[in-house]
């Protein structure tokens, strides 16, 4: 059972203040603030604290271990025992602010990592005899350490016969026309035809020792920094799966995804072979309106105007995200090598990017069985600018897709929340409002005190007609908020798989308000700490059990565990008394109507029926913890799961009497563009043969009859 830590909590405001900054380096003294910062404000702020003991000490341990080498690919059974050493004594460390058994961590990973790349560059010169009988473990749970180097090094022979292996078994399936090549095999090479064995073995294994030379590489960027970070949230970890710590660059990469917005070019990069290339350019960006730029671009060279280029050959793919983007009307001279070789120097003047792909967005459904026309809204996250008060919130753009699919008359409402992870609280209690009169949305629980209601205060009801919300297993947090509001309510009818089970709220404190003076050491980063609970209004929590529809489809995840239950250290489920709401007035004998309806109609099609199927066949494949390493036997079984699988290749087809539509606003928006009419095109396809949103279609035809 947990045991409160309160001893370390008063010195959070008072003790920093004080902090003796040392002179003699830098980072140690970096190191050591921060590891007090982290360790004190997790012991103030956080929900549920832990003491500070020998049981702390453990836990840091295992979690640390595990994902420093989670497939035990580089530690040793010494190795192991050496760190043991310090299982119940790294409390004593981070409350001193030491890091013996961090630095011995590193230490032995370094020797391992210099040892195991020998073992690649070794066993890859030389092809590997794939007629001998014998079998690769793939589960980490079931190995245990390498007793020795020499059972390490077999070790890693598996692995990598296993990898050239695969490789190989796909350019045999490519020469005998059973597969076609994908996109890595085509990239930069000739069309592969009439190859003998030894050569596709050859081409297998460079292919291998390509991946491993590019791993090394970024293995050797890591800096102290990257490996600090990786301890401290083991520690932070330790106290629930999402309280973790934000080194600077990360909190601001967290920034743009939750508001959708940066400062910059527009272009996504990707790094691959020491090279930053451009993999996609943003409609409407600075890029794209410049033209020059172009996907598959690879940027050599960024400059800050007319300021001397800097090389980012090499370079991190962070820093380099970091010369690239900047303020609005700064001027940045990219130095590209285009695909026909060509090298230009490409100059962009930095805006407000908007990546639309986070923003909500509606469409109109028509199908032969429902009158009229209805409304469907995708809302990808709960995004907001944390950033700036008057900044894009998806509460008011969902609002405002409302607005216009009511001026289409639409009968009735499809809220899709699948994959939606969640993101502002506040937004989601907007949000939910726009579906009642008013009235309490979710209960929020701190620390300390009681429970406190937030609520709809608003007795504007923006949408009042037939509602269906999607959901599924990667819907999170906010998205569960909202679908237990509504299904408490008896507002709408919740549809798809048992959401995800994350029922805690987090808070970013940022670490430099923490201290004063030290600016040399500053930017220190941010802590994200699970402050409070959320409960349902009936007063059940969300936390581990999630959302479970009113309507239940089968899906591919259907017989694979996945959701918080399965995180190391994940807060609990309980509840607390229920709030006073007044229901929406579903009655029960509907839910049973709307419930059989949908068993029938899932029933007798045939496309869920192969969901279905393919959801046994994925639960069969995952348990499958054991390959064969003989080249006759894999691609035996190779074939066997790929006659498998093709079964349930593109099952989903356009649906017949189904069309859809955009809604005036949005045609405006993307006119004559073509980028902008291929990506509305590719999600209609998209749209037009999804299975779930055709089955919420129905069910609101069954709203419309109560």
């Amino acid at each position: 059972m947990r045991k409160r830590y309160i001893g370390l909590g008063l010195l959070l405001i008072a003790g920093f203040s004080f902090f003796s900054f040392r002179t003699y380096d830098r980072e140690d003294t970096k190191s050591e603030l921060l590891l007090k910062l982290i360790v004190q404000s997790l012991n103030t702020n956080h929900y549920d604290p832990y003491e500070i003991n020998d049981d702390f000490s453990q836990r840091v341990f295992d979690l640390y271990l595990e994902r420093l080498d989670y497939n035990k690919r580089f530690f040793t059974q010494s190795d192991v025992r050496e760190m043991e050493a310090y299982r119940k004594r790294i409390d004593n460390q981070v409350l001193s602010s030491e890091y013996e058994f961090f630095d011995l961590s590193v230490e032995l990973l370094d020797k391992r990592l210099d040892l195991v790349k020998g073992f690649y560059k070794e066993l890859l010169v030389e092809p590997f005899d794939f007629t001998v009988d014998e079998e690769i473990q793939l589960d980490q749970d079931e190995r245990e350490w390498a007793k020795n180097e020499s059972e390490l090094r077999e070790r890693w022979r598996q692995l990598l016969k296993f990898q050239v292996l695969s490789r190989l078994s796909d350019k045999m399936d490519i020469q005998e026309g059973l597969e076609e090549a994908d996109e890595e095999d085509e990239e930069g090479e000739e069309e592969e035809k009439d190859l003998t064995f030894e050569e596709m073995e050859e081409k297998a294994r460079e292919k291998v020792m390509e991946s491993y030379v590019e791993w090394e590489r970024r293995l050797e960027q890591m800096d102290k920094t990257d490996r600090r970070a990786s301890y401290f949230n083991a520690i932070a970890n330790t106290y629930d799966p999402h309280s973790s710590y934000f080194p600077p660059k990360d909190k601001e990469n967290f920034d743009i995804q939750m508001s959708g917005k940066l400062e910059g070019i527009g272009a996504s990069l990707q790094e691959k072979n020491g090279y930053i290339k451009v993999v996609r350019i943003v409609p409407g960006s600075p890029s794209y309106l410049q033209g020059e730029l172009e996907e598959d671009d690879l940027i050599l060279k960024v400059a800050q105007g007319s300021e001397e280029p800097v090389d980012v050959v090499d370079m991190r793919l962070d820093d380099a995200v970091q010369l690239i983007r900047g303020k609005k009307g700064t001027e940045v001279r990219l130095t590209v090598k285009k695909v026909s070789g060509d090298v230009k120097v490409i100059p962009i003047i930095r805006d407000v990017v908007q990546l639309e792909e986070v923003y909500a967005k509606s469409a109109l459904i028509k199908t032969d069985d429902v009158k009229g026309n209805i409304g469907y809204i995708r809302l990808p996250k709960f995004y907001a600018d944390f950033r700036d008060p008057k900044g894009r919130r998806c509460a008011p753009d969902v609002a405002a897709e409302i607005e216009e699919l009511k001026e289409e008359n639409v009968s009735g409402i499809v809220l899709d929340l699948r994959n939606n992870g969640g993101g502002s609280l506040a937004d989601v209690v907007e949000m939910a409002g726009l579906f009642i009169e008013k009235g309490p949305i979710v209960q929020i629980k701190s620390r300390y005190g009681m429970p406190q209601l937030l609520f709809d205060r608003d007795s504007k009801v923006q949408w009042d007609g037939p509602l269906v919300v999607l959901v599924n297993s990667s819907s999170a947090s906010a998205s569960e908020i909202l679908a237990a509001a509504i299904q408490d309510y008896k507002r709408g009818i919740i549809a798809g798989t048992p959401t995800f089970g994350k029922g805690t709220v987090q808070r970013f404190y940022k670490l430099d308000n923490f201290i004063k003076g030290g600016d040399d050491l500053k930017p220190l980063g941010d802590i994200k700490l699970t402050t409070q609970k959320f409960y349902r209004v009936n007063g059940g929590a969300t936390q581990l059990k999630g959302v479970t529809p009113d309507v239940i489809l089968p899906d591919a995840y259907t017989y694979i565990d996945r959701g918080e239950r399965l995180q190391d250290y994940a807060m609990q489920w309980d509840e607390i008394t229920p709030a006073t709401y007044n229901g929406w007035g579903l009655d029960m004998g509907m839910y049973g109507k709307i419930r059989r309806n949908s068993r029938e109609r899932v029933k007798g099609h045939e496309v869920f029926g192969k969901v279905e199927e393919n959801a046994q066949r994925l639960k069969r494949q995952r348990d499958l913890k054991v390959r064969s390493l003989n080249l006759e036997t894999y691609r035996k079984n190779e074939r066997k799961f790929r006659e498998e699988a093709k079964q349930y290749d593109n099952i989903q087809t356009p649906i017949e009497g189904t069309v859809i539509t955009n809604l005036p606003a949005d045609l405006q928006k993307i006119g004559q563009d073509t980028v902008l009419q291929k990506l509305n095109d590719d999600w209609f396809k998209r749209l037009e043969k999804d299975i779930y949103i055709d089955e919420a279609v129905s069910i609101l035809s069954d709203l419309q009859a109560k």
